[in-house]
């Protein structure tokens, strides 16, 4: 470690900046600059319409979190939730009610996460590995069943789920917020959430120390399934259609804000309120950058500089507290 980085480190130390400091100091910076981009951004009406279209990614983001601090991963996030809007789109024409199917889907989004979470810990096979098989899988799935088509023919009172507005404020971010606070909970406040840190910070110890490593594995993919299947319902039902590729790319926007709000992938950090600005810097950034008329590719180009600097950040933050 040069003599520079450990005067800028003792200088971040001795202010008391901390990740979610510096997450927050990002996003007001990031919310000046698009408002100079265009004059539309900073109004009331985008800003709570910005909300409806980063809940998905926010909630699935709630659940890797989790997976993340133990030191794992889930890249079949996306592909699950195309398989769960297929499910509910075709399951719905092919004659269920649509209330079941909805049902059916979340089951579908829950079993999903639990095969990822059984098949790595019983195998005793990496994450990276197990997700990467069931990104292709999932997808396969949601491109079979589908055939390559699509659903849109909703009742109306479907699209509650991802349409609604509580007054100004739409009704998908109040499911978020709800998430929020009780993802944050169990992290925080209870037995469970100490021992995704203590596996994340040393696995054999936990084993040791009594922790249930495999069944709090398994739960957490489980977990996540279920907020994944959550988001596949708000989604279908905000863009009113049902088909297989749906959530193309979306892990990368759920690791990006993951890895962006503090959790190592090393495992044994992160928290809720650093996951949580992460999303918003992602969603400024994605909706700045479309308002001022950037293409998607230089958008795609942004995020993985941001990505970058994100894990810089991550490693300068993990020595200084080792």
């Amino acid at each position: 470690m040069s003599a520079t980085q450990q005067t800028l480190r003792g200088r971040l130390s001795g202010l008391g900046f901390s990740r979610e400091l510096v997450l927050l100091g990002v996003l007001l910076a990031e919310l000046a600059v698009m408002s100079q981009l265009s004059p539309v951004f900073l109004t009331v009406g985008n800003l709570l319409n910005l909300s409806r279209f980063f809940v998905e990614v926010g909630l699935i983001a709630l659940g890797m979190t989790l997976i993340i601090i133990t030191g794992g991963i889930d890249l079949s996030v996306g592909s699950n939730l195309a398989l769960v809007s297929v499910v509910v789109g075709f399951s719905y024409v092919w004659g269920l009610p649509l209330g079941a199917a909805i049902v059916l889907g979340m089951l579908v989004g829950l079993l999903a996460g639990l095969f990822n979470g059984l098949f790595s810990t019983l195998l005793g096979l990496h994450p990276l590995v197990v997700t990467l098989g069931t990104f292709a899988l999932f997808r396969g799935l949601a491109y079979g069943l589908s055939d390559a088509d699509a659903v849109s023919s909703f009742p109306a009172w479907f699209a509650y789920f991802g349409q609604a507005y509580l007054g100004p404020v739409p009704g998908q971010l109040l499911v978020f917020v709800a998430a929020v606070a009780v993802v944050w909970l169990v992290l925080s406040r209870t037995a469970f959430g100490r021992y995704v840190y203590a596996i994340g910070n040393n696995e054999e110890a936990a084993r040791f120390s009594g922790v249930p490593v495999e069944r709090v594995k398994v739960a957490l993919y489980a977990a996540t399934g279920l907020l994944v299947a959550l988001a596949a319902v708000i989604y279908t039902s905000r863009v009113s259609t049902a088909r297989g590729d749906s959530g193309l790319g979306l892990e990368l926007d759920v690791i990006s804000a993951v890895v962006l709000g503090g959790a190592s992938i090393y495992g044994g950090t992160g928290t809720i309120a650093g996951t949580v600005l992460g999303v918003l810097i992602i969603a400024t950034l994605r909706n700045g950058l479309l308002l001022a008329g950037v293409p998607s590719t230089w958008q795609l180009f942004l995020l993985g500089v941001l990505l970058l600097a994100a894990v810089f950040v991550n490693e300068f933050f993990r020595k200084e507290e080792s």
